[in-house]
């Protein structure tokens, strides 16, 4: 029998809104009763989860609380950075889907081949330390940006989230990314969930992850 999920979102809007578009285009289904029902609290008012982290796990706790009381059985969260709070979602009591984890398994088998040594990491800062120690533990070593560069990432989210998704944004994730290959990535994570509304798989010369995708394929397998 499938399974309510209950979905924390709205970090940012748009990352969301495509995040929900994945689920019903990734869930098998040949009507509508056959897709997964889905109960989303779509809330930009988190705190920022890098600046304000022990305020963010408090209303990610609370909104965890109010899916499960709406119906919710299972819990996910499209927001890679938001996954340092998780302790706070896991109080409401119901299975929540890890992105970083589920994401890490699909870097390590990305190449279909040996799992990688090197993984490139496009994400803020606390999302790169989640993915740091997440690759570190499977053996493998993070290649992240440096300098100037972990800044313009960082100017391409902001720009995502105030609905800039144009040419000039889509061209420096691309120089990003290639920096990250050059740097000897064998495969990259896009480790935000706004890189990929910047980013295609065929805008890099090595296997994209797409953390949003890995999640979304998550949830349709434990809630069809």
């Amino acid at each position: 029998m499938s399974k309510v999920l209950g979905v924390l979102g709205g970090m940012g809007p748009a990352a969301t809104v495509a995040f929900l578009a994945r689920i019903q285009a990734l869930t098998p289904a040949e009507g509508d009763a056959d897709h997964i029902r889905i109960i989303a609290d779509i809330n930009p008012q988190v705190p920022d989860r890098n600046r304000q982290p022990d305020a963010a796990e408090s209303v990610l706790g609370q909104m965890a609380m109010r899916l499960r009381d709406a119906g919710a059985q299972v819990l996910a969260m499209p927001c890679n950075t938001a996954h340092a709070q998780a302790a706070g979602i896991k109080k409401a009591g119901l299975p929540f889907i890890d992105m970083i984890a589920e994401t890490t398994e699909a870097a390590l088998t990305a190449t279909g081949e040996a799992a990688p040594r090197k993984v490139g990491v496009l994400a803020t800062p606390g999302g790169e330390a989640l993915y740091t120690r997440s690759l570190q533990a499977r053996g493998c070593r993070i290649v992240r940006l440096t300098g100037q560069d972990r800044e313009t990432f960082m100017g391409c989210v902001y720009a995502v989230k105030r609905g800039d998704t144009g040419d000039a944004a889509r061209a420096e994730m691309r120089r990003l990314a290639a920096t990250l290959v050059e740097a000897g990535a064998e495969v990259v994570i896009a480790g935000c969930t706004e890189v990929p509304l910047l980013l295609t798989a065929e805008d890099v010369s090595v296997p994209l992850v797409d953390s949003a995708e890995v999640l979304a394929q998550a949830c349709a397998r434990a809630c069809s």
